[in-house]
């Protein structure tokens, strides 16, 4: 598998005239070596040249954690003694051209820059970014997988109270929930509720949740290496009209959005396709964030959804289909569900439902 994805790195570097590929923390090296590394104070890096041996320069300490794979990287470990950025410029054979990592440290690219002074840097993920984003049928099994366990916690948050309990504590049992059904972390909690339900990214708190709240919920994490990500409305009793009349406009937008998003259509065109119908009810300027984003090793990856991105759907392309209406200072809404592009059409992966779910 990582021998495949190095060759098809090679291949978009020739694209891009791009003579090494620099890879440290973040997404990408795991994608091509199957080890993450430690966001540490020393560098570990992938040297992948265009042609030739692909080297992963780590420190010694962390070398033991770490699966040699001869058909597609070698393992340089380097000492506590030793300059690692001088290895990894070694390494490269002062390449015109290097694609360095989009989350390593400044000071290693700072670094790299005084060592190889004639080479000009790019973002990795000009080159990483369009092969993480098509997903091959294992990764999707995974993505699946994980998407199960949040619809099932999803589920089951329809029969739970949540008057008179604080944000704080309802995010802690989505947690705790995620890893009781298998996640190895938990990545973001959301609970927002009442007027702060018009804040996208609301950190939960000491709010307590009263009756006639709508509550945003939006949680998911990591299980094996694939994220879950997904996005349910509660209302906590019965729901005003207005609040009906605002829930109905999403249903419908979400529902459009997951129907335009199929192989060939821009990713622009699923954005437009959700905005319309949120515009033509008169809530155009309550959407205030695309429709959706990438997922995979990450959270957020290529591609998204959002208005100027030309970038045509294929096959394996996995994405969150996640419009929101938010009014300030009074409520909010948003649904979310994962869903991948296929030959056949949209398939979603979160199955859990997504009507306004009326809860104690």
């Amino acid at each position: 598998m990582f021998e495949e994805r190095i060759s098809r790195a090679r291949s978009r570097m020739e694209e891009l005239d791009v003579d090494t590929l620099l890879l440290s923390v973040g997404a990408d090296l795991p994608y091509f070596t199957g080890y993450t590394a430690m966001p540490l104070e020393r560098l570990t890096m992938l040297v992948l040249p265009r042609s030739g041996d692909a080297t992963l320069v780590v420190p010694a300490l962390e070398a033991p954690r770490i699966e040699e794979r001869p058909e597609a990287f070698t393992i340089q470990p380097w000492g506590e003694t030793e300059d690692p950025v001088a290895i990894v410029a070694r390494l490269a054979r002062r390449p015109a051209r290097a694609a360095i990592g989009d989350r390593t440290w400044a000071t290693f690219v700072l670094g790299l820059q005084e060592a190889l002074p004639e080479t000009s840097f790019l973002a990795a993920s000009r080159v990483t970014g369009p092969l993480r984003a098509q997903k091959d049928a294992a990764e999707i099994d995974a993505l699946r997988a994980a998407a199960r366990v949040v619809d099932s916690v999803a589920l089951a948050m329809r029969d739970r109270p949540f008057a008179g309990r604080t944000e704080a504590d309802i995010s802690r049992e989505l947690v705790e929930r995620m890893l009781e059904g298998g996640h190895e972390r938990a990545n973001f909690a959301i609970v927002a509720s009442g007027p702060n339900a018009a804040s996208p990214h609301h950190e939960p708190g000491d709010r307590i949740v009263e009756v006639g709240d709508s509550i945003v919920c939006d949680f998911g994490g990591t299980m094996a290496g694939y994220c879950s990500d997904i996005t349910r409305t509660f209302a906590v009793g019965e729901p005003s009209a207005d609040m009906i009349d605002l829930y109905g406009v999403l249903f419908e937008a979400q529902e459009q959005a997951v129907r335009a998003a199929r192989v060939g259509v821009t990713c622009e065109q699923v954005d437009a396709a959700a905005r319309s119908v949120i515009a033509a009810a008169g809530y155009g300027d309550y959407f205030i964030h695309r429709t959706g984003h990438g997922i995979g090793l990450e959270e957020h990856e290529d591609p998204y959804l959002v208005s100027g991105n030309a970038t045509l759907l294929a096959a394996g392309h996995a994405f969150s289909v996640e419009p929101g209406i938010y009014l300030p200072g009074r409520c909010g809404a948003r649904i979310e569900d994962i869903v991948v592009a296929t030959e056949s059409g949209p398939e979603r992966l979160n199955e859990a439902p997504r009507e306004l779910a009326i809860v104690g």
